[in-house]
């Protein structure tokens, strides 16, 4: 990831700017905006060509503006308002396509949270650039998007700036309206343009987009396996507590229908999987069944268990360089886990797979690769039969070596059953979980005042 972040601090640098929300504040020379924007970069290290586009409702725009833009190599965008985040995002795709990484991007607007958030995760989670971020109003939460720095516009408007202007491998500087697809070459031939009876027309007839399109909405689930991924390695996390073993069936067939899966996709990496839920609750039986295969039993009383998981996903991914799979079980996933993962996976490219209880009402900000009902994926071994795997990836038929039994709350594991189920009736461990239950609940009222 470094070598790629180091290739990327020379690479190209594509700057698209929505001048209503982030106007050049009274007081500083538009002169500024483009070296201000790459003494910014060179800060943080970034010394490629940067292409920067301004767009607005440039009628509104005073000519000087226009002029002072353009001389430092800002092109120029006349859109609608309401359309400017649709514009500018069809722009970002089609530079995407045009610009593989290692590249980087810079978005100036208030609407990130609210219009590009989504997608633009999504877009990241499968081809990952170096994204910047400048706002005149800070977001009110926490994006999806990761991004590599953040400034207040205004603040970064008064701050250093680079010493000359290198305008190699920059955009032309030319005045561009979207309406009528036309190309200006000087301030005036634009004003004069957009002031026309026939640009007047073009408004009307040629109407632009007010909504984004989002271009990942029509991705599909469940891909074939590519060639890196095929026998890379699969690790599963799984919620017990939603997505339970149903009633009669046989614990052990879990491991050989998630395998049996993902081997219809084309996957025959070796699998490891964290059983999470409060055993306390769970049959000693179905504990030694899923152990007999394999399976790591993991104790968790459920206000923990997302937080558990996430570390478990965090921590297998730091000691399994990509390419891998990741995969969660549990219908909470996209509401507690969702924007996290789906960071996650922008810094460290994995796969993810997810199975769930019950269909999600809407698409998740996660990027999957494939998805089930999770009764639906038990089934598979009655369907076909598949020979277990070792999480080693050993060839034999029996899984011989057992799961391991961890307590996420105390921090601790044992090999044996016996030794885990008397663990969780202790004086110790019964403690520890008072302690865990007390600092939650104090810290819920401490956010809650």
């Amino acid at each position: 990831m470094s070598g790629k972040n180091d290739a990327a601090k020379t690479g190209k640098i594509a700057v698209w700017w929505d001048m209503k929300d982030c106007p050049v504040p009274e007081g500083i020379d538009d002169h500024r905006v483009r070296p201000s924007i790459e003494g910014a970069f060179k800060e943080q290290g970034y010394s490629g060509p940067v292409s920067i586009t301004a767009y607005g409702d440039q009628k509104q725009t005073p000519e000087h503006v226009l002029r002072a833009l353009s001389s430092t190599g800002v092109a120029v965008v006349h859109i609608g308002s309401e359309s400017t985040c649709a514009v500018m995002y069809l722009d970002m795709v089609k530079w995407r396509e045009d610009n593989p990484p290692p590249a980087t991007m810079m978005i100036i607007t208030n609407q990130m949270l609210d219009v590009f958030n989504w997608d633009l995760a999504r877009l990241q989670q499968r081809t990952s650039y170096n994204i910047f971020l400048a706002y005149s109003i800070r977001p009110v939460a926490a994006l999806f998007v990761y991004t590599r720095k953040e400034w207040l516009w205004e603040k970064l408007l008064h701050g250093t700036t680079s010493t000359s202007v290198d305008t190699a491998g920059e955009l032309s500087t030319v005045f561009h309206c979207e309406f009528c697809s036309l190309d200006c070459q000087s301030v005036k031939s634009f004003k004069k343009h957009l002031s026309t009876k026939k640009h007047a027309i073009e408004e009307v007839l040629n109407p632009q987009p007010t909504q984004l399109i989002s271009v990942t909405k029509r991705w599909g689930k469940n891909y074939a396996a590519t060639p890196e991924y095929a026998t890379a390695k699969i690790h599963v996390s799984w919620d017990m507590s939603e997505c339970p073993i149903p009633d009669g069936y046989d614990a052990r067939r879990v491991r050989p229908s998630l395998e049996g899966a993902f081997k219809e996709l084309g996957y025959s990496g070796p699998v490891s999987i964290t059983a999470f839920g409060d055993h306390k609750q769970t049959p000693e039986r179905h504990l030694h069944a899923l152990s007999s295969t394999g399976i790591d039993v993991a104790h968790a009383l459920p206000e923990f268990i997302y937080s558990r998981m996430f570390d478990d996903l965090k921590q297998w991914r730091d000691n399994n360089p990509t390419p891998t799979t990741m995969m969660i079980i549990s219908d909470g996933a996209e509401i507690l886990l969702g924007g996290s993962l789906a960071r996650l996976k922008q810094l460290k490219k994995y796969n993810l797979f997810w199975a769930y209880s019950f269909r999600p009402w809407k698409m998740s900000v996660m990027l999957t690769s494939a998805e089930w009902l999770w009764d639906s994926l038990l089934a598979v071994s009655e369907t076909k039969r598949h020979v277990l795997r070792k999480c080693s990836g050993s060839s034999e038929s029996v899984v011989e070596s057992t799961g391991m039994f961890y307590c996420k709350m105390c921090f601790s594991k044992r090999k044996r059953l016996d030794k885990f189920v008397k663990h969780l009736s202790s004086k110790k461990h019964i403690s520890e979980v008072s302690i865990l239950s007390l600092s939650l609940s104090l810290c819920d009222q401490y956010i809650f005042v």
